[in-house]
């Protein structure tokens, strides 16, 4: 209903879940000047298409869909907990975000019947709560970058924390020889080319799925200084822009290591 009132001048009341995933979205959209960006619906669409044909958007219709994407055109009231978007053709798209919420929701669930000790997962993103029996956290893998010479895969240790990695691993367009994300910049309406993938560490999985995306988008010295600007949080990042890999991480990540 909402995706639907684009451009209408017309504010649609939210459900609380939805309210939550929004507010704490464009708080991150702020936060980090555009790169996390929940309008960005009309891009994904077109990269969507985009690999199906496996060729570029055309750059008329980026060109159309910038006119509907930008996070000052979603508005907020938290009086009524309603929201507006002001632009015709705008879309939401959670996927940064919303997958994140779910498992954070998850987890409370099973936490609330008694199960104190429990993983939720959801394709790249889990939530844990209390150790396994006779464990320090629950071990989990760190994503390595999917090329021959990547360096082998680490695992942490988590306790009641979540994680969530970003990145091309899975979902691409090649074009020739170049690689491009299904992870769209916002702010340019193009699929990063970076080849990377980011891990982040939080206290929720909502921080972190939105987090990872943001970083993303950043790069590696923009998004860690985010992310030691937020409390409790850690990053991961690895990346083959072109023949050599590199690797950086935020202060705290390495006290996650077994």
């Amino acid at each position: 209903e909402l995706n639907g009132s684009a451009g209408q001048d017309r504010w649609v009341k939210l459900s609380d879940e939805l309210w939550r995933v929004l507010e704490q979205g464009q708080g991150y959209a702020a936060r980090s000047g555009g790169a996390f960006d929940m309008t960005v619906g009309p891009y994904v669409s077109l990269w969507r298409r985009a690999r199906q044909k496996h060729q570029m958007p055309p750059s008329d219709l980026l060109a159309e869909a910038r006119q509907a994407v930008g996070y000052k055109k979603l508005l907020l009231d938290p009086q009524t907990r309603s929201a507006k978007l002001l632009a015709p053709g705008m879309r939401l798209d959670l996927g940064g975000i919303a997958k994140g919420y779910g498992v954070d929701e998850g987890l409370k669930v099973l936490q609330a019947r008694g199960f104190k000790q429990a993983l939720v997962a959801g394709a790249g993103d889990l939530a844990v709560g209390d150790p396994p029996p006779g464990k320090q956290g629950w071990r989990v893998e760190v994503a390595p970058l999917d090329v021959p010479e990547a360096p082998p895969a680490r695992f942490v240790l988590l306790a009641n924390a979540a994680l969530a990695t970003s990145g091309d691993i899975f979902q691409r367009l090649e074009i020739d020889g170049k690689r491009y994300s299904h992870i769209v910049d916002p702010r340019t309406g193009v699929g990063l080319t970076d080849h990377s993938l980011v891990t982040i560490i939080a206290p929720d999985c909502t921080t972190a799925d939105a987090l990872a995306t943001t970083v993303s988008v950043l790069g590696p010295k923009k998004g860690l200084k985010l992310v030691e600007n937020t409390p409790g949080t850690a990053a991961h990042i690895v990346q083959k822009p072109g023949r050599k890999i590199k690797t950086v991480e935020s202060k705290r990540f390495h006290a996650f290591y077994e």
